[in-house]
């Protein structure tokens, strides 16, 4: 007996390059790591915490298939040149991959009339131009006071012609995440990518700067705008201890004492918070030493900018 074509589609071996797209806070960081089922990027419910975009590479046996995810930076419109940097990073993962995932989350009520924001619109024109089929995915479902209003949305959504497919998620309960893998999965090339894949490409002491400033940022909450970055000045990895020395840079005096809190109460409660989860992805024992230093107005200095956005890239 022969194998039908629907058989032979599913045992075909697929991967290619899925670039993940959206306005600010829409989930795209959230929905990453639960396709990966780990924590790859770090979440925070206020805009642009996704500065660069992020590679996170999803793979299954059965079916055959790897997914290159580029997480990417919210896009927006930006009024400095930490933002330009961030946006252009969002645009340039568009330009290799094979597939586009643009995500759109729903709040309590939604109606169809207004749903696609004005943002939302212009980061579609975006995603059309790089001529690849267009998978919206539908965010943070379980949020609807009332499911029925899901369906019309659906319908409207997919009668316009624009996408592959319409899907709807919930990413941080992992709402339907198998059937938004299998619409990105058919519009994959033939052929795997990877002998023997990694989940990302980036090093340790990327991830080490990410979660010192996702801990800075929690922690200091309102207080300090995104004028927080991070800088690993020394990263030793020993037989049973990675130390790390580190500088939380912020763009104002007056944020240093806020990092720092009284006593230093502040800047080791962030220390901690964030060797505990540095402990949990490296899987050993980390010995954290931070410092804060002021940068003044770094955020709307494009060289101060680039300096700080590729520091511990190592990629």
């Amino acid at each position: 007996m022969t194998d039908s074509p629907e058989n032979k589609e599913e045992s075909t071996p697929r991967s290619g390059r899925c670039a993940i797209i959206g306005v600010p806070n829409v989930g795209k960081s959230t929905l990453l790591n639960a396709l990966l089922g780990q924590k790859l990027a770090i979440t925070n419910p206020r805009p642009q915490t996704t500065r660069t975009s992020l590679l996170g590479v999803y793979a299954s046996d059965s079916p055959k298939t790897q997914i290159a995810f580029l997480d990417t930076p919210g896009m927006h419109r930006p009024h400095n040149a930490l933002g330009r940097a961030i946006v252009e990073s969002a645009k340039a993962a568009l330009a290799e991959c094979d597939v586009i995932l643009m995500l759109t989350d729903v709040g309590k009520r939604i109606t169809v009339n207004t749903f696609l924001s004005k943002e939302t619109g212009e980061v579609l024109e975006l995603a059309k131009r790089a001529g690849v089929p267009i998978v919206l995915a539908i965010n943070k479902i379980d949020r609807l006071e009332r499911r029925e209003m899901l369906l019309p949305l659906l319908q409207h959504m997919d009668a316009t012609g624009q996408f592959t497919a319409v899907v709807p998620i919930g990413a941080r309960r992992g709402t339907n995440l198998d059937g938004l893998l299998q619409e990105i999965r058919k519009h994959l090339p033939e052929g795997l990518l990877y002998e023997d894949p990694e989940v990302t490409d980036k090093p340790e002491r990327f991830f080490a700067a990410e979660l010192l400033r996702e801990a800075a940022m929690e922690s200091t909450r309102e207080e300090v705008p995104y004028s927080l970055a991070v800088v690993i000045d020394e990263f030793l990895d020993e037989p049973k201890i990675t130390k790390i020395k580190a500088t939380v840079i912020v763009g104002k005096d007056a944020h240093k004492g806020i990092v720092i809190g009284k006593g230093g109460e502040r800047l080791k409660e962030i220390g901690t918070a964030a060797r505990i989860q540095m402990e949990q992805m490296f899987d050993r024992k980390v010995f954290l030493q931070l410092w804060v230093k002021v940068i003044d107005g770094w955020t709307e200095n494009p060289s101060a900018v680039r300096e700080l956005l590729e520091e511990n890239d190592g990629t």
